[in-house]
């Protein structure tokens, strides 16, 4: 991994560990091979086919683990695909291995791709940017998804992608969890930020789309005769 500092902005580079992951993976692809998406609209549907043999499923466990390391440094666009296909890790069928191959088909079309990080002029500035997709796993669980920038800044400086740990029986309920699994990158952001000298713990802001869950997140139960 490589950084990059200049033009105040961060260049991440993981050219070269995804290079090798594209080499070590049994199939291989085409100089022509594309593909605009690391996964399909129906990335969440279970597999009910055949199931891998043990070799191939530790080709499937190694695969998504050097995906999940990725992932989480320099290449978040792949993050739900490796969120869901790390669901699958003990038991992955047929369904998830050709998913797996979607993710590595995108990588190898855009293994030239590095994550770029900028604050600009809104370093005292935060803006999070949280939502879900309520029940979508085999499970009926939901998935939730947020990011961390600075405002009029570049990139994601922190990213989520995580299925939900619990149940819930509305999206209401699913976007208050969602916001309850980031809480703790919110709150601990602004004291990290003040420790660089930065002060920016009135404009550190959560945005949702949700305004059931917002006026419950703002009120409490007052907002809800429920």
């Amino acid at each position: 991994m490589k950084f990059d500092f200049n033009n105040k902005k961060v260049v991440i580079d993981m050219v070269d560990y995804v290079e090798e992951m594209i080499n070590k993976f049994p199939v291989k692809f085409h100089k022509g091979t594309t593909t605009s998406t690391p996964a399909k609209v129906d990335l969440f549907l279970p597999d009910k086919g055949k199931k891998l043999d043990d070799k191939e499923r530790e080709i499937f466990h190694r695969t998504v683990a050097k995906a999940l390391f990725l992932c989480k440094r320099a290449r978040p666009d792949i993050q739900p695909i490796v969120a869901v296909l790390c669901t699958r890790v003990k038991n992955p069928g047929v369904r998830d291995w050709n998913q797996l191959i979607r993710m590595m088909k995108f990588l190898h079309c855009t293994k030239n791709d590095k994550l770029t990080l900028s604050a600009d002029k809104g370093i005292y500035r935060v803006d999070w940017m949280i939502d879900t997709s309520f029940a979508v796993h085999p499970d009926y669980r939901s998935h939730t998804g947020g990011v961390m920038s600075f405002k009029d800044g570049k990139g994601a400086v922190i990213g989520m992608s995580a299925k939900q740990k619990l149940n819930t029986t509305s999206s209401t309920t699913a976007e208050l969890v969602a916001v309850d699994q980031l809480m703790s990158l919110v709150l601990w952001v602004p004291l990290f930020m003040e420790a660089q000298g930065y002060d920016i713990s009135n404009n550190n802001t959560v945005h949702q789309d949700n305004k059931s869950a917002i006026l419950l997140e703002k009120n409490g139960k007052s907002s809800s005769s429920r």
